[in-house]
């Protein structure tokens, strides 16, 4: 392949473990290894103690494949001593918030492997007050630092103007299953053909802003009698209050449920169903929901919020609220209805999800050769 080789240990949530982290993580892997990277994985058993999930997410929530539990620091130290006694060239661990500074500072320290951050986000989305601290920590760790949007490449060049950085892309996904017709998909959720169908997928928390959304559903439903909203994911707040929520908009009829883990195949069904897929965040960075939908070839709609918008690189891809509120969604799903008749994108794009992937392992091999010494 023209490059040299380099020993990687990728630290991350791998599946069976869920959520963005994991999906992103397995893609990068197969990524590193297609360019000649030598990766091994670090994975995680457990990130939070099960008590503190109880009501938030599902019961079926796995257990991950892997030594390291992010609660438990003696993990942490034999992770450390298993680096020092097997060391790699380059230690790549994932970051998306303030409370893993300590532990990669303990494995760069105990290690003394060169430690590398793939920032999915500098800071947690939901904040906290020790953020600054842990920044400069982190800081104090790293060889260098790899991100996926332009809001955290401005964030990180701001908190650790020392540290090298590569500002990449999140590539599309390509789909895992096949879309299976849109009138059966539909017909498995008890929605007509007819229906204008959004879709709100992946974890629920506050930030992401499904409350908006509905509020919007609110708006509206005297526009376009035969709108109609799917929620799918598992929720970090309970969903009764979201099904209160709708009741009180008198938009209960309109809203289907799916709380819970969704499989690859009610993925594809779930997107197949959709006329578009709805991200009413209120903080964001980047977003990975935003490059599945895009890889199935469903347009979005999108808030302003982060680096969201570069996800609606043209009109066929979907529309950008002008601002994080239930109105301006409202206004942005009634524009995208309106675009129907130009015929916008509704066409999978495997090939261009695999080329991006293709890409973004060429482009992190090279900067971790260069990091670890060795030749392009």
């Amino acid at each position: 392949m023209g490059n040299s080789s380099v020993s990687i240990v990728f630290l991350s949530p791998f599946p069976p473990l869920r959520g963005g982290i994991a999906r992103f993580s397995a893609h990068l892997l197969e990524a590193l290894r297609r360019d000649g990277c030598r990766v091994e994985v670090v994975g995680f058993r457990a990130l939070w103690p099960r008590f503190l999930l109880h009501g938030r997410l599902s019961a079926a929530s796995p257990l991950g494949e892997g030594p390291l539990v992010l609660y438990n620091p003696l993990t942490w130290f034999a992770v450390a001593g298993e680096l020092k006694k097997n060391p790699p060239d380059i230690l790549l661990a994932a970051y998306w918030g303030g409370f893993l500074a300590p532990l990669l500072f303990v494995l760069r320290r105990l290690s003394g492997v060169r430690t590398v951050a793939l920032l999915h986000n500098m800071s947690s989305h939901e904040s906290f007050f020790f953020e600054p601290v842990m920044r400069r920590l982190l800081a104090r760790t790293l060889e260098g630092a790899i991100t996926l949007s332009d809001t955290v490449s401005r964030e990180a060049a701001a908190a650790m103007p020392s540290v090298p950085l590569l500002p990449l892309t999140h590539p599309l996904y390509p789909p895992e299953v096949a879309l299976p017709p849109r009138e059966s998909a539909r017909h498995e959720l008890g929605l007509c053909l007819e229906d204008r169908v959004l879709l709100f997928f992946g974890f629920v928390r506050h930030y992401k802003g499904l409350d908006l959304l509905l509020q919007a559903l609110g708006e509206l439903q005297s526009s376009f009698p035969s709108v109609r909203l799917v929620v799918a994911g598992e929720f970090y707040e309970h969903p009764d209050g979201y099904r209160l929520l709708a009741e009180g908009l008198g938009i209960s009829d309109r809203v289907i449920f799916l709380p819970g883990f969704v499989s690859a195949g009610q993925t594809a069904s779930l997107f197949a169903a959709a006329d578009c897929c709805v991200l009413p965040y209120r903080s964001a960075t980047q977003s990975g929901v935003a490059q599945l939908a895009k890889g199935y070839g469903v347009p979005l709609v999108v808030t302003p919020a982060g680096s969201l918008p570069d996800a609606v690189s043209s009109r066929h891809d979907g529309v950008v609220a002008a601002e994080c509120t239930a109105p301006a969604i409202a206004e942005a799903v009634t524009e995208l209805f309106m675009r129907e008749q130009e015929g916008v994108v509704s066409v999978s794009q495997q090939g261009v999800a695999d080329e991006g992937w293709r890409e973004f392992g060429s482009q992190a091999g090279a900067f971790l050769r260069r990091l670890a010494g060795g030749e392009e």
